[in-house]
């Protein structure tokens, strides 16, 4: 990474935000004004599909502080922050979404327990106004569920709002598997973390870029990444269902042998058949998520493709898109 003068960066993945693009511009502005000291805008265009690159392509032409990343396609949410995290050249790095729900104001108070020594700072929701009480629930579950099956502690009611200093974004840098969990690789990979609390508002405007297939689609990579537990079920299972399938084998035997009194019927054997069956399926395809996964790893392809970048000069941005920078690494590991 060169030298550079930023002193934060501000990261915006973007995916069909044409609606909310020049309000979250003017607010993170006005905050990284009132700052005082150099900063960034970086906006990531995850495959928009409407005018979200034309917008933030004319911002660029007139503040220098913004830039640009358009990807090729869309490459998914997870991945545009860390495509703005190799691009990042601030001392402290700031993830945050563009529908604002998270307010851009939380950043002053981040970047205060940041300069108290703080290397990340996450923001805790204590509210969700705007959210459905099936999605609270959802969420809920989920991160209940992650925090029993694995042994990194994913704080509850966050997401990605937060503020990493470089020595972790660097290490981040050289963490390269592809189905990424970013909140859940930041908190792996440990140092000094702490939290500011605020309410999370209404979407402005558009609608939510997680419906309920990408939720759920999220919450297995989540699981997934950080957890085998779910591998060890098949191992339970199979086990229960052997002793239970062994006891029943006894007592038929003995009603056959002393009472004399079985039941034939096609009816229950059919049914028990269809019961193992299914839970034979479900444990194949718990087993091939994870099969999946090491395929996709050992393919090797880039996290991403970008399409153009504007607002860097030469001098500036990774030295490879894409790729960590392993010296740098080195110092953190």
């Amino acid at each position: 990474m060169k030298q550079s003068t930023v002193k934060y960066s501000i990261i915006v993945p973007m995916y069909n935000e044409e609606e909310v693009i020049e309000y979250t511009y003017d607010r993170l502005k006005r905050v990284m004004d009132g700052m005082e000291e150099p900063y960034e805008l970086i906006f990531v265009n995850d495959g928009s599909h409407d005018r979200t690159v034309e917008m933030i392509s004319m911002i660029c032409d007139f503040d220098p502080n913004v830039r640009l990343i358009n990807f090729s396609r869309n490459f998914g949410h997870q991945i545009a922050i860390s495509a703005g995290m190799d691009y990042a050249q601030g001392d402290a790095i700031i993830v945050i979404d563009a529908d604002l729900q998270d307010p851009p104001e939380v950043i002053v108070e981040m970047i205060a327990k940041w300069k108290e020594g703080f290397e990340v700072v996450y923001g805790k929701r204590l509210k969700r106004n705007g959210e459905s009480a099936f999605k609270k629930a959802t969420a809920k579950i989920f991160y209940c569920t992650l925090r029993s099956l694995t042994n990194v502690d994913i704080p509850v009611d966050t997401g990605d709002f937060r503020l990493i200093d470089r020595k972790v974004c660097d290490v981040l840098r050289g963490l390269k598997e592809k189905n990424r969990f970013v909140r859940g690789l930041v908190s792996w990979i440990g140092f000094r973390q702490t939290m500011v609390e605020y309410e999370r508002e209404e979407r402005f405007a558009g609608e939510t870029k997680y419906p309920l297939k990408k939720m759920i689609a999220f919450a297995v990579d989540g699981i997934t990444s950080f957890s085998y537990k779910p591998l060890k079920i098949a191992t339970y299972v199979g086990f229960t269902l052997s002793i239970s399938s062994f006891l029943y084998l006894l007592v038929v035997i003995f009603q056959k042998l002393v009472t004399g009194n079985t039941v034939a019927g096609w009816a229950s054997i059919v049914a028990v058949n269809l019961l193992f069956n299914g839970i034979i399926l479900m444990l194949l395809g718990i087993i091939g998520e994870y099969i999946g996964r090491i395929y996709d790893e050992s393919k090797n392809r880039p996290l991403y493709i970008v399409r153009e970048v504007q607002g860097y000069s030469e001098k500036e941005g990774p030295d490879t898109a894409g790729e960590s920078d392993p010296e740098r690494v080195k110092e953190y590991v």
